[in-house]
């Protein structure tokens, strides 16, 4: 039998925002507001018009504007009425209904501790606050949301009462009727028990919203969707406040894959690494990953026996098909690798290697040997490629270092780096010296400029990520360091490594290995003569 259907409403513009070092610009939202109409979502819940919040109010103007969405109702936010005011002279619904959206979602009060002390009010006024704000809403034209805040600790205090502020809401026209775990402190099994009870005491469709702060909101938004929930709230990469909001990412293809709700098409469900990415790189935060389904870890392989048994059947490690949320699966290099690992690496670089080929087992080995000294190529995988080119193919390096110089000086008050570069390019050897903001990139400008002349294709080269890592902390300033970088050049992206007890030099050996890397990738002219 088929399961009924599921509505997705996402809060990212608002509730996501409001986690901690997240921001979102006019224009970010409304990129993502696109990208979440293009994914299927039903609700997107865009912020709250207020004269107070000025981003909100001008998003929702340039959404009427600019997108025709095609799927998705836009919802705007906000509270009940204020006490002591009647509803509609309320201010905060006349912003909420001059927003002009199709949708609104309006949180209230379940839990008598709220009630009495921070509304400071009668559960009685609190019953009439929210009636008459949905009743207001409705009159308007409005598809209602009520939010019910802080249900599960309302229901635990006062299940009475708190059944009761979901009967005002519904008796009054609320579409939905939502039950929130505001503090994120439930666990499943007291999800299960509240849904069950309400279910059987209240006729309108229920919809869930969950906190991670006991790192179950997933699981919980699932769990409510089992007891009957309809519609299910949360943020894209689990944003949010404290420790963030049920993660979309994770509930979406575990509604469509695990519980068969086909709450969006295959095609819309391979669009998700990328909108998780998207939302990464608005809000200037580095992807987690190992966030299950979408992160560059979900379906990484490290341990050879892993590798040998996926390259045989992939279901025997993983738990679905990664490319079915748009992801890939990623075998890792490392000194736990096997022979397998090896192979699967080399066919990837369009290498064949046998079972006996002596040439694995060179690598396996030069592989272990390098990360013994603390090299690791996890995260460099460019470094790892050129490594077995050059044991199986005979890769020669496109350029040698002769020699290098680098100085720092403060002047007037200010830094100053140079660095002064030897190469050989064939035959010829280039002396340059360039300055930069530091000494890696003083560095790495003087290495492209030195090898500019012979190969024009470095010049689109930047560096767009180094990391440093101390690998032997208690050598204290005599400790080996290991320098990863990451290097694009506007149409590719790749990561090298380096490891010396000298960050210069470390840093020297991951640059090396960037040009290096793109020379091979990228068509090369011949060194020719001045």
């Amino acid at each position: 039998m088929k399961p009924p259907p599921v509505s997705l409403y996402d809060a990212t513009l608002r509730d996501g925002a409001q986690g901690e070092g997240v921001k979102f610009s006019v224009e970010d939202k409304l990129t993502l507001a696109r990208k979440m109409d293009s994914l299927g979502i039903d609700y997107i819940e865009g912020g709250w018009p207020h004269p107070a919040r000025p981003e909100d109010v001008e998003f929702f103007r340039e959404a009427r504007r600019r997108i025709r969405f095609t799927h998705s109702r836009l919802t705007a936010f906000g509270s009940t009425r204020r006490s002591r005011v009647r509803a509609h002279e309320d201010e905060g619904l006349k912003d909420l209904i001059a927003a002009r959206t199709p949708a609104v979602t309006i949180f209230g009060k379940a839990w008598d501790l709220h009630v009495k002390v921070v509304l400071r009010v009668t559960p009685e006024e609190n019953l009439a606050m929210v009636g008459e704000s949905v009743r207001v809403l409705k009159r308007a034209g409005r598809e209602v949301v009520y939010d019910a805040e802080h249900f599960f600790d309302g229901y635990l205090s006062d299940p009475q009462y708190a059944i009761a502020t979901l009967r005002a809401a519904l008796v009054a026209g609320a579409d939905w009727l939502v039950l929130c775990d505001t503090n994120g402190g439930m666990i499943p099994g007291r999800i299960r028990e509240v849904m069950t009870a309400v279910r059987s005491r209240v006729p309108g469709r229920l919809g869930i919203h969950t906190h991670n702060d006991t790192e179950c909101a997933v699981a919980n938004s699932l769990v409510a969707v089992e007891l009957g929930a309809r519609q299910v709230q949360g943020t894209i990469n689990g944003y949010g406040e404290r420790c963030g909001n049920a993660n979309l990412c994770s509930i979406i293809p575990a509604l469509k894959l695990k519980l068969g709700v086909d709450c969006v098409s295959d095609a819309q469900l391979r669009q998700l690494r990328g909108i998780s990415l998207l939302a990464s790189e608005l809000v200037t935060k580095p992807p987690r990953d190992e966030m299950p389904w979408v992160g560059a870890s979900a379906f990484a392989h490290k341990a050879g026996v892993h590798v040998h048994a996926v390259e045989r059947l992939p279901r025997t490690y993983e738990q679905a098909n990664p490319e079915a949320t748009g992801n890939r699966r990623r075998i890792l290099v490392s000194d736990m690798a096997g022979l397998a690992t090896i192979r699967w690496k080399a066919e990837g670089y369009g290498l064949k290697l046998g079972k006996d080929d002596e040439r694995g087992r060179r690598i396996l080995s030069e592989l272990k040997r390098l990360e013994s000294e603390g090299l690791t190529f996890e995260g460099a995988e460019a470094s790892f490629e050129l490594l077995v080119r050059r044991i199986t193919r005979g890769l020669k390096a496109p350029f040698e270092l002769v020699d290098f110089r680098v100085a720092v000086e403060q002047k007037k008050g200010a830094s100053v780096s140079e660095a002064t570069l030897k190469v050989k390019v064939g035959d010829q050897v280039e002396h340059t010296v360039a300055e930069g903001d530091g000494p890696v990139n003083a560095l790495d400008s003087a290495l492209r400029k030195a090898l500019g002349r012979f190969y024009p294709g470095v010049k689109a080269m930047h560096l767009t990520d180094y990391r440093v890592r101390v690998i032997n902390p208690q050598a204290a300033t005599a400790a080996k360091v290991r320098v990863t970088i990451e290097t694009t050049d506007g149409a590719d992206t790749w990561s090298t490594v380096g490891v010396s007890e000298n960050i210069i030099e470390a840093s020297w050996q991951a640059l090396a290995d960037s040009v290096a890397y793109k020379l091979f990738k990228g068509k090369r002219r011949k060194p020719g003569k001045r």
